[in-house]
């Protein structure tokens, strides 16, 4: 633990925003999972942002200031110089003729006011404390353009391949992005970074300086690079400022040669809470209510990227306790559950979801995980191993939830096992969020709307409505969005419905059902988060369209 952490327990303490107990308990368990202090508090919800954010500026004798709701500008924060903001982690965070307020991580620090006296000579300067993450959000203004730096790295005589990857890799962290590609060309390779379930090109580099960077891939993933034509997949361990990064690598051949793609995973799910995913009040109660039951099945069913995991995840954090005994068997196994025992798929070792599965059942679970259901054999062992006493989540392909059923029926599980074991299924898609930062509304007339949209007019009511959009800004790299949640679709395994699912019924069948027992479809909960302005009616339609 840091001085700079063990101050802010004893604020806390002395302050009664926590007991001796529970700072000892954080302190052993930030440590243990390898996370700052501060980052443990906030997301296993130990303490209030705002009040904790409070009370250190109550230990410090000086004000808060939440960057998180208040973001300053690009022009305010290059006004500090780079060198000073990075050295004692401060961001300008209000600028008037005759004042200005610094947001600071260490308000305390020596030389802080002296340094600053010498940019603002003139105006009144005020300290307050911020987080310091947040303020290092801001620092992002600070930097050069991904290509311009490649390009400085190119002209330094220093080894150029481990340099450039590492930039690269710094650069998609920074801007949150899920996967890198480096996708050869006939003359160039592209690097392209998924942020928010969507690509975006940031450079271009020479195809020999690409070949340098591949073998280097392939060195820290432990890979081959002799191995040309064959696809290859490792994983390699990037640290950066303490923190650990796994990535899952895979090579694959192409015609203008190999290419890179990396999944950056990260190494705990501290952030996973029912809380942020997008859940209604009523959909967040079902969830509860069939979690709380002893034995029975609940899926969650969307393509691939659709968030199912992180739901699964969030799921069995809250259900994750001493006297609770969770297994998992995931392909592959992305996140560590502090607490579960998770099992890795393995073809070479014969370690498949189905005989993993028998295996877990004879473990004594209470809660069991499985990563998919893909086969007949797995489906038969998850529906034995729901009806002998066992809670049990898994994720399945299907466009919807009510499609779920008649597809389970067809890979060959028996309707009246399935009707006995099924309490709940979950389709889902991800959307992005309407930056805060840049968010803008107008109203528009329903004559537009008629015009622009004539398939969703039954869902406009009134002759006008005000939407929601993002005018873009450097906060979210003038896309208008930042940060993704879910959209539901729930289905509740009632009485009618388990009669339903014994004749052997389609899907617009058990739609119908739930529909009349009051669900609610993905377009019509995503369109809720419309008229609230989380996200825009374009990227409503972009992952889902109304029934």
């Amino acid at each position: 633990m840091t001085p700079d952490e063990q101050a802010i327990l004893n604020i806390l303490v002395k302050e009664s925003y926590i007991t001796e107990v529970e700072a000892k308990e954080a302190a052993q368990k930030s440590q243990n999972k390898q996370i700052p202090l501060l980052e443990y508090f906030l997301t296993n919800r130990i303490i209030d942002k705002s009040l904790l954010g409070q009370a250190i500026a109550e230990g410090f004798q000086v004000p808060f200031t939440n960057l998180s709701l208040n973001k300053p500008s690009q022009e305010q924060i290059i006004k500090i110089p780079q060198d000073l903001a990075l050295k004692y982690t401060i961001v300008l965070a209000k600028d008037a003729i005759d004042s200005v307020t610094i947001a600071s991580g260490n308000p305390k620090l020596p030389g802080l006011l002296e340094g600053l006296r010498k940019i603002f000579p003139t105006q009144a300067i005020t300290i307050t404390y911020a987080f310091p993450k947040d303020i290092e959000d801001c620092f992002i203004h600070y930097r050069d353009p991904l290509i311009v730096r490649l390009g400085n790295i190119l002209k330094s005589e220093t080894s150029f391949a481990p340099d450039l990857f590492e930039e690269v890799l710094k650069e998609a962290l920074i801007q949150r992005a899920s996967d890198i590609h480096f996708e050869p060309r006939q003359a160039f390779a592209v690097i392209r970074f998924r942020i928010d379930g969507v690509l975006h090109r940031v450079g271009d580099l020479p195809k020999p300086l690409y070949d340098n960077i591949l073998n280097r891939v392939k060195i820290l993933a432990h890979l081959r690079i002799d191995e040309h034509t064959k696809p290859q997949d490792g994983a390699i361990r990037f640290t950066e400022k303490g923190m650990e990064t796994d990535l899952r690598v895979s090579i694959v051949p192409t015609l203008d040669g190999e290419k890179i793609s990396i999944r950056i995973l990260s190494k705990y799910i501290e952030s996973f809470s029912l809380e942020n995913l997008g859940l209604t009040p009523k959909n967040k109660e079902l969830l509860l209510l069939s979690a709380k039951k002893p034995f029975g099945m609940i899926l969650v069913t969307g393509p691939t990227g659709s968030g199912k995991t992180t739901t699964l995840y969030a799921l069995i954090k809250l259900l994750n306790r001493p006297e609770v005994n969770i297994t998992t068997i995931e392909d592959p196994v992305e996140y560590k559950i502090d607490g579960a025992n998770q099992i890795q798929v393995n073809p070479q070792t014969n370690l498949t979801f189905a005989s993993g599965l028998k295996s877990i059942v004879r473990q004594d679970p209470n809660i069991i995980l499985v990563g998919e259901i893909r086969d007949l054999e797995t489906v038969e062992i998850a529906i034995n191993a729901a009806l002998t006493g066992h809670l049990l989540f898994s994720t399945f392909h299907a466009n919807d939830a009510a499609s779920a059923i008649p597809r389970l029926i067809d890979t060959g599980a028996e309707p009246y096992m399935l009707s006995s074991t099924l309490e709940l299924i979950i389709a889902q898609r991800l959307v992005r969020k309407i930056c805060d930062a840049c968010r803008m509304s107008q109203t528009y007339q329903r004559d537009y709307l008629e015009q622009t949209f004539p398939a969703l007019i039954k869902h406009f009511s009134d002759q006008s409505i005000t939407l929601y959009m993002g005018k873009g800004c450097a906060n979210c790299a003038g896309t208008g969005y930042k940060g993704r949640l879910a959209i539901f679709e729930f289905i509740n395994i009632s009485h009618k419905i388990r009669d339903l699912i014994i004749r052997h019924p389609s899907g617009n069948q058990v739609w119908e059902a739930a529909k009349s027992e009051g669900a609610v479809s993905l377009f019509e909960d995503g369109f809720e988060k419309v008229k609230a302005g989380i996200t825009t009616l374009e990227e409503l339609l972009r992952v889902t369209q109304p029934v």
